[in-house]
């Protein structure tokens, strides 16, 4: 059969039903920078698997810890010297949060293998990111990025 002739799959994902038209789909998100730390609506609502909104907190903390931690090994991290981040492994974008600063951006890299796919998650604590299969090319070269985040993404690809 001839690729113009099969039926087309849907590829988006539709948004979730509301009962009023005065309703966000997929929930109410709440402003920048209070949302980087809000639970997303998603994990506020059940859909992400494995991720209640008691983890994200604990995510959250982590994270602020260790970034604390670097902080105080790397003094450059606040100073404006590295202003593209790059975070081969973001998670639920923690990383990135952990670091808000106007300073600087983060690329959050979503896994193709990762167990949990959490990008939504990412996008709607208003971060940005991508999927990537690491074992291929990155569409922007590495020394574009000031400072390379891998934390777990070695373990992803042992057995690669």
């Amino acid at each position: 059969m001839l690729a113009r002739y099969k039926k087309m799959d849907v590829c988006v994902t539709p948004y979730p039903d509301v009962s009023s038209s005065s309703e966000v789909a997929g929930g109410e998100l709440k402003p920048f920078p209070e949302r980087l730390f809000a639970a997303p609506p998603r994990i506020a609502s059940g859909s992400v698997p494995g991720v209640s909104v008691e983890t994200y907190e604990e995510d959250n903390n982590i994270w602020k810890k260790h970034v604390n931690a670097y902080k105080k090994i790397n003094r450059l991290i606040d100073s404006g010297r590295y202003r593209n981040i790059l975070d081969m492994n973001a998670g639920l974008g923690g990383f990135a949060a952990a670091l808000n600063s106007p300073k600087l951006w983060v690329m959050n890299v979503m896994p193709t293998i990762a167990e949990k796919d959490t990008l939504g998650v990412i996008y709607e604590r208003g971060l940005i990111g991508i999927y990537h299969d690491w074992c291929e090319a990155f569409s922007t070269y590495p020394r574009t990025y000031d400072l390379i985040h891998a934390h777990g993404l070695f373990s992803l690809y042992k057995d690669k």
